[in-house]
């Protein structure tokens, strides 16, 4: 199997996920436990790609244009997953299925729904 995703996670996702994947094994880091805590969505997408890190986020109104923009202009990202609202136990389940079926090449460049990982 290749390289494992990292995460970076969306100042809106439950900040306890960041601790339970880690607990898994999982690489993952929630963007309010950095310095970059409320940056713009295009700052934010940015900081996640110059990390190698796919961005989880339930803000699809915003990206999903702003990723179409980065396809547009052949920029290199390490993804875009995106959720629904979703409760707590069956976001970390979801998450850690996402994390173990994909490698980080087969997320690059891609936009995934986190709920395709039920």
């Amino acid at each position: 199997m290749g390289e494992t995703v990292k995460l970076l996670l969306d100042e809106h996702i439950w900040e306890g996920l960041e601790q339970a994947l880690r607990e898994r094994g999982f690489d993952v880091l929630h963007i309010n436990h950095t310095d970059q805590r409320g940056i713009d969505d295009e700052p934010l997408f940015a900081y996640a790609a110059s990390l190698n890190r796919a961005l989880l986020t339930n803000n699809h109104k915003d990206f999903v244009p702003l990723v179409r923009y980065w396809f547009e202009a052949e920029r290199q990202h390490a993804g875009l997953v995106l959720s629904v609202q979703l409760p707590r136990s069956e976001l970390l389940r979801q998450t850690e299925n996402l994390l173990r079926s994909l490698t980080a090449q087969e997320l690059r460049n891609t936009v995934r729904w986190l709920q395709e990982f039920k």
